[in-house]
């Protein structure tokens, strides 16, 4: 059931933040993507209704109210805004007809109230002068007021607004068993009417779209009904309440733009920076007249398709054609003859404020999304706060959520896109390491037994040859089938080895030894004597759980592609790096080589691959080291650079109990 005034219709809010964006006095939270208006905290201005495009802000109706219990059962007074004129630009004048035709028994000016309290406001700027004094016709202003700048409550003219003086003056006139329905653009309306220093001078609130919302439903059709006027009493120069500065123009006070006592204010923006510079007493002139909506032809519920001007417009002409039609010495008689009718109001301290933060709660949030530094808050407004400070300092208040933030969201995205790339691609990897893998154990099995007959009989027929006295030709064609026979070996060798993966014989052992072991067994190579090699270790402790046979061979597969890397190169150098990353042991292997391609680099780990030349590699070190690597839950990765070298990394991880993978 819905309490406050303004309310959201869950399921067609959608994440926009546009609400969060235009609410004044942040009563908006958002909760697992719901914008909630907080009834407590909301001052019923409605610029999140008029910024909704998805119509997810639902306004507390008093259709019901007025159709089925005032209008049947009491004599019912409607009271219209002079914005009528702009929300209904070409029937205006059927309107009394229209309102009569659903039972009201009269229907008047609410611009006769604001007649009565412009009287009221020539006093009290009089006899207030020691103060700034804001004008009160507003709602949306007195609630904010009253809610977050309790100390400008004093500041507030104690005046009511045309809307509870038109209603003090008819329940005084035809007695409190009247009802009276006020009409208009105004939603703050809704919240002012219930409160507890004007009550009972209004019944019911109904704005221009409720209106609307009746008409339809009673097929009212505007153009069929006759012109008609207002009953009386009529209005004056209180019609120019809609504008900005009509109060001003009503009390006859001097709006000349030179003049500094007086300000006029109107939007949202402009109001709440000029009611910030009162507080903080910034502004030194005697009287503010401020609306939060741009004028009143601007409210939240006028419902027109005409921009400002164009409404301005109109409301102008509305006052030509009939202030001349006032006869002016029944309206003086009829203000005099209200001269004794109480229109003060008093007002309520009623703050809404939360207490700031402490700095290292808002610094604390703002490094969960990835905020570290000035340069990180890019002040974006995606979230609907004006700066990122702002966003995390609602956080700590209870009133924003973290998924607010779309750059943080974006990049948590990406993070978890390329996460989830990654793993795919290991899981394909790994399907095909063990498919290939069994492919590889079947072949290497059948061919191990005729290489070994090939090669025994190679043997003995060589040495028999050699037996020989007589220098044989063919003794140089079987040392090339013993040698050939052995490549093969050894490629059965290293497929039985792909194929045999998946046991670990864990242990603690010094990698810094095993490393320095590789490196002095390569530097054995003839074919290697040119390159410098280089060992930097910066581990504190040197022993780590692993399967040194295994491991000593994902090395010794790094550092021979490093060294065969070098062939054409002029600096022929190969660097291992050894040290602690984010709780992992980095084992870092880098040439000066002719580096990897870049559409071969997601290819270096699939097995058989190979860029070397013919009869150089077999493409399966690099795979045996990929599949040893992940035995031990860690991962290999590689950056490489075209003729100035690449880095392999192996990542293994120190603070898990590697277990055995059978």
């Amino acid at each position: 059931m819905q309490t406050g005034i303004v309310s959201t219709i869950g399921q067609k809010c959608r994440r926009c933040y546009s609400c969060v964006r235009e609410c004044p006095a942040k009563a908006i939270k958002v909760f697992e993507g719901q914008a909630l208006v907080l009834e407590n905290r909301c001052i019923s201005c409605g610029h999140c209704v008029k910024v909704c495009a998805l119509e997810a802000k639902k306004i507390k109706s008093d259709i019901n109210l007025v159709l089925d219990e005032l209008l049947p059962l009491h004599k019912t007074i409607a009271i219209v805004a002079p914005a009528f004129v702009a929300a209904y630009p070409e029937n205006y004048q059927k309107i009394p007809t229209a309102l009569k035709s659903l039972g009201f028994d009269k229907v008047i000016e609410t611009a006769f109230g604001a007649d009565l309290i412009s009287k009221q406001y020539a006093k009290y700027f009089e006899n207030k002068n020691d103060k700034i004094v804001i004008s009160t016709p507003c709602p949306a202003i007195v609630n904010y007021i009253e809610k977050y700048f309790v100390d400008l409550v004093d500041n507030l003219a104690g005046i009511v607004s045309p809307m509870i003086a038109t209603g003090k003056y008819l329940k005084s006139k035809y007695g409190n068993e009247t009802k009276v329905v006020f009409i208009g653009p105004c939603v703050a309306k809704k919240s002012e009417y219930v409160d507890d220093k004007v009550e009972n001078a209004i019944d019911a609130v109904l704005t221009f779209t409720e209106l609307k919302q009746i008409f339809k439903s009673h097929q009212i059709d505007l153009e069929k009904l006759r012109d008609s006027y207002f009953d009386p009493p009529y209005a004056n120069l209180g019609k120019s309440y809609p504008l900005p500065g009509g109060l001003l123009k009503s009390a006859n006070f001097n709006n000349d733009i030179l003049e500094k006592e007086i300000i006029v204010a109107e939007g949202k923006e402009k109001v709440v920076e000029l009611i910030n510079d009162i507080a903080e007493g910034k502004i030194k002139s005697k009287f503010v007249d401020i609306l939060f909506c741009e004028g009143c032809i601007s409210g939240p519920a006028i419902e027109s398709d005409l921009n400002y001007y164009s409404k301005r417009e109109k409301i102008l002409d509305y006052i030509d054609e009939n202030i001349t039609h006032v006869d002016k010495s029944i309206w003086k008689s009829e203000i005099y003859n209200s001269r004794n009718l109480d229109l003060s109001r008093s007002f309520t301290r009623r703050s809404q404020r939360i207490p700031m933060p402490s700095e290292e709660r808002i610094q604390e949030i703002l490094a969960r999304t990835n905020k570290f530094t000035k340069q990180d808050e890019l002040n974006c407004g995606s979230c609907g706060y004006n700066t990122c400070r702002e966003y995390a300092v609602l956080i700590a208040k209870g009133i924003a959520e973290e998924e607010m933030c779309l750059p943080f969201l974006i990049e948590e995205m990406e993070k978890a896109y390329s996460e989830l790339k990654e793993t795919q691609e290991q899981l394909h990897n790994a399907e095909k390491l063990a498919s290939i893998g069994q492919l590889a154990a079947g072949v290497a099995h059948e061919m191990n037994n005729p290489l070994a007959t090939i090669l025994l009989y190679s043997s003995m027929l060589k040495e028999d040859f050699e037996n020989l006295k007589n220098q044989n030709p063919g003794l140089e064609d079987l040392k090339m089938i013993i040698d050939e026979t052995n490549r093969c070996k050894g490629i059965v060798s290293n497929l039985l080895d792909f194929a045999r993966q998946g046991k670990l014989k864990v242990k603690r052992e010094n990698i810094v030894n095993i490393v320095k072991d590789v490196v002095k067994i390569t530097k054995l190579n003839p074919n290697y004597n040119s390159i410098k090699f280089s060992i930097d270790s910066k581990l504190t402790n040197e022993m780590f759980d692993f399967d040194s046979d295994q491991l000593k061979q994902v090395i010794i597969n790094l550092i021979n592609n490093a060294c065969e890397a070098l062939e054409e190169s002029e600096i022929k150098e190969v660097k291992v790096l050894l040290e602690i990353k984010n709780h992992n042991l980095n084992l870092e292997v880098a040439d000066t080589g002719s580096g990897i391609d870049n559409e071969n680099l997601n290819k270096l780990f699939t097995p058989f691959f190979t860029t070397k030349k013919i009869g150089k590699g077999t493409g399966l070190g690099l795979a045996i080291s990929y599949g040893i690597v992940k035995m031990h839950r860690g991962s290999i990765k590689v950056k490489s650079e075209k003729n100035k070298g690449s880095v392999f990394t192996v990542q293994l991880p120190i603070n898990e109990n590697v277990t055995l993978m059978n």
